[in-house]
């Protein structure tokens, strides 16, 4: 590891079908306190439309909310789903609230995930990725501050003249990321238009699997037009857990896994739960995420370091599988004992100073002893002085 690994969490969210909708957003947004308190380095948030669980219609509007409440920790959209949207429309909305925020969010871009989302829109399912490519290209040339004037081969907007009026705070622009999962796209074109990349599915196997061939892919592409992509803004995306012990990280889980694999094969069907198991141990056994303590997160962050190389963030995806309590509990875990592992100099001469205190005790010990003796026989030597002097 040779750059330092920064921290965050990607709030999709996921609430399960019989909880208040409403008390779910405030708690996401009391997150985005908890978080930003226990030196979190970023909060990612989702948009999706349909389905019930993943509740965030608008990151944009999430983010407005969340970045009045806390001090310094940074928003991504993970992501806008841009086929759903006018590209005009969606220049200028990132350009307000990187003026909102004063450049405390970065904006990520998809093609959308949910096929529910698009057949509402009447959007062809099978034209997602290439209506995505379109789309950016001409939303980056607004952010640009360019003049626009085109039609999407999809009949999806109508350019004339199109242009911001308003120029983004951050210069030249705020830093711009494209979803990666399993297809090579997101890598392409984050190496096309010098992009970040957000890899979602880090730690399902066809994901974890993609990791260091989408790279490479981005990287190649990277190079033809005479750029390197910078592993700094590379973020991997993983559910984790923490208890302090394993035996109860297991007992938290129970509260909602089920509900959540159920979620995630309603959608699309990547999680194969045989139908008598159990899911927490076939979750761990299959390594779909981290339930565990702090060391079996370090064990999963290393694994993926192993795969990949050198990668600039780590995001925890927040499963909300667990009661709040334990959920509260196992971000505050991994500040405590995660963060600090990968804190490079900082974790390093802490070791260091503590190490040279325990190999010089002896020396110290002995040092101050003689110092508290010499004050001692001062202290007694002005007590007999005082009484003579009294005689």
């Amino acid at each position: 590891m040779s750059i330092p690994l920064r921290h965050g969490v990607f709030v999709v969210p996921f609430h399960n079908m019989n909880e208040n909708p409403t008390q779910c957003i405030q708690r996401d947004l009391q997150l985005c306190q908890i978080l930003d308190d226990l030196g979190y380095d970023e909060v990612w948030v989702g948009e999706h439309h349909s389905a019930g669980m993943e509740i965030i219609a608008s990151p944009e509007l999430f983010i407005a909310a969340a970045a009045e409440r806390t001090r310094r920790l940074r928003f991504g959209t993970g992501v806008i789903s841009l086929p759903y949207h006018n590209p005009l429309m969606t220049a200028n909305r990132c350009i307000q609230l990187d003026h909102q925020t004063m450049g405390r969010c970065m904006f990520g871009f998809g093609p959308g995930l949910l096929a529910s989302d698009a057949v509402m829109l009447g959007i062809d399912i099978s034209e997602q990725r290439d209506r995505f490519a379109e789309q950016l290209d001409v939303l980056i040339r607004l952010m640009k501050c360019e003049w626009v004037t085109e039609r999407s081969k999809f009949g999806s907007y109508n350019l004339v003249d199109a242009h911001v009026h308003l120029a983004p705070y951050t210069q030249p622009l705020p830093e711009l990321s494209v979803a990666s999962a399993v297809t090579p796209s997101g890598g392409r074109l984050a190496g096309k238009y010098d992009m970040s990349m957000l890899c979602v599915a880090a730690n399902i196997t066809s994901g974890y699997d993609a990791l260091d061939v989408n790279w490479k892919m981005a990287n190649a592409v990277a190079a033809e037009h005479g750029r390197s992509m910078d592993p700094r803004r590379l973020r991997l995306v993983i559910p984790i857990h923490l208890a302090d012990t394993r035996e109860k990280a297991m007992e938290n889980m129970r509260f909602g896994l089920r509900e959540w694999i159920d979620y995630y094969n309603n959608n699309m069907p990547r999680l194969s739960l045989p139908k008598d198991a159990d899911p927490v141990k076939w979750y761990i056994d299959n390594k779909v995420g981290v339930i565990g303590t702090p060391d079996d997160a370090i064990a999963a962050i290393d694994r993926l370091y192993a795969k990949q190389g050198d990668f600039g963030l780590l995001l925890m995806l927040a499963h909300n599988c667990a009661d709040w309590e334990a959920t509260r509990h196992s971000y505050e875990l991994y500040a405590r004992y995660v963060m600090p592992h990968y804190a490079n100099k900082a974790f390093e001469m802490r070791r260091k100073s503590y190490d040279w205190v325990t190999a010089n005790q002896p020396d110290f010990s002995n040092q101050r002893q003689k110092a508290q003796d010499s004050m001692i026989a001062r202290h007694m030597g002005g007590e007999e002085d005082k009484k003579a002097a009294k005689k």
